[in-house]
């Protein structure tokens, strides 16, 4: 067989929906300076999906501090990977930074977090150890899993004695191994915007041997009393063996890090396979960094911006009889219940009615005859968009209740 004959676009899960999708659900643009309000298919669009937490993305200072590192420096310096060529005391000093705002001894870059997660696990264990894992982590961490040539159990998602089953499991194994045991879970669940029960983990440290590791996307920068993340939100950042985050959310940039005990940041340095043989990540995106962490820190206010609106969303969708989960995080679900085909006149209506642009996640992300819509709240939505927004999802329920996305066809061309 060729190999190219298995590559079919319609036989995968996404794949085949391309042509009905592809640059309206799946792939769309959208255009115009990042803000609240943007450009979809040449119409302002009241956007909710866009992972600008603080709304740094446009930050006059954010911008300013870009430009000139850009001017500076250019896109390409420094050439090379860490390890060889790409080494500066700038990325040295960020580093630096973020250890001390995250209360760890160390911390070092990374190009990308997705790639950075998948490289720390993957020089973190060996077929001797084992990992222990929550079922609705993300698919950097998933992707990391299939790295590990040892040992891996999934827990039911944050249930603590199902965990503690698996740890009993793990134990036995390393016992005969010799290996040790890596816990890892998120600190916010990007979907769905639970926390991680990170607290409760840390708990069953004292009766088994285990290393946790956290992945805080979605909390950096937006949980705990300064931002420094899920685990100053719980007061046990401490207990967090390895943290993670990236840049991608509240920094609005690009790359990330990974932080704690200073010999083990060491040992990353040294180990971790994306980052010594892919690019240092350039200098403006470094020097971008720093002034974000700055405004990050320096700023309360950004913060106290994005939880006003998240409450008033949050608030407003639960009082309109939405169901928006369990969320304790700015990450903002709505479920409902409905067919493929209704999801989809949904989504159309919600656009070009309503001009409000968010994301739909549908099965296998979520059960069958559920639709998830996901809406993130940034600080600089306004009140009058979640107002707006509001009157837009009462509406879209009582149709989707009256079953008029099953029976009637929105007369739009996709085209």
């Amino acid at each position: 067989m060729d190999l190219f004959d298995k590559l079919n676009i319609h036989n995968t899960s996404l794949g085949q929906y391309h042509e009905i999708a592809d640059g309206y659900q799946m792939f769309p643009k959208l255009e115009g300076e990042i803000h609240p309000w943007m450009k979809f298919r040449g119409k302002d669009v009241l956007t909710w999906s866009l992972n600008n937490y603080l709304g740094l993305a446009n930050h006059p200072e954010v911008r300013q501090a870009d430009t000139k590192a850009a001017k500076e420096w250019g896109l390409a310096y420094p050439m090379g990977a860490r390890m060889m060529s790409g080494h500066t005391t700038m990325h040295e000093k960020l580093e630096e930074q973020l250890a001390a705002f995250v209360n760890k001894e160390s911390a070092y870059l990374l190009n990308y977090g997705y790639q950075g997660m998948l490289s720390i696990i993957d020089s973190m264990v060996d077929r001797k150890d084992v990992i222990v894992y929550d079922s609705e982590s993300h698919a950097c961490i998933l992707d990391g899993l299939r790295l590990h040539m040892g040992k891996r159990f999934v827990f039911q998602h944050n249930d603590m004695e199902n965990l503690e089953r698996q740890l009993k499991r793990a134990t036995r194994l390393t016992k005969i191994s010799g290996g040790g045991i890596l816990v890892i879970t998120e600190g916010v669940f990007g979907m769905a915007g639970d926390l991680g029960h990170v607290h409760e983990i840390v708990k069953l440290k004292k009766d088994y041997h285990f290393r946790l590791l956290v992945d805080d996307a979605h909390g950096f920068g937006t949980m705990g009393p300064e931002g420094a993340g899920t685990g100053t939100h719980y007061g046990v950042q401490d207990e967090i063996d390895v943290y993670f985050a990236t840049f991608a959310k509240a920094m609005a940039g690009i790359g990330g890090f990974v932080a704690g005990r200073k010999d083990v940041i060491t040992y990353l340095r040294f180990n971790m396979r994306s980052q010594i043989f892919a690019k240092s990540l350039p200098m403006p995106m470094v020097v971008g960094a720093m002034k974000r962490l700055e405004l990050l820190q320096t700023h309360p206010e950004l913060r106290e911006n994005l939880w006003k609106i998240v409450r008033l969303l949050q608030n407003g969708l639960k009082n309109n009889g939405l169901n928006i989960g369990h969320t304790e995080s700015p990450v903002t679900p709505v479920f409902l219940e409905g067919t493929p085909i209704e999801a989809a006149n949904l989504i159309v209506d919600l656009r070009e009615n309503h001009s409000i642009f968010c994301s739909m996640v549908v099965y296998p992300v979520v059960p069958k005859g559920v639709i998830m819509l996901r809406l993130i709240p940034t600080a600089v939505h306004k009140e009058k968009d979640v107002e707006i927004t509001l009157q837009a999802f009462r509406e879209i329920k009582n149709k989707l209740d009256g079953r008029k996305y099953n029976r009637e066809k929105i007369e739009f061309n996709l085209k």
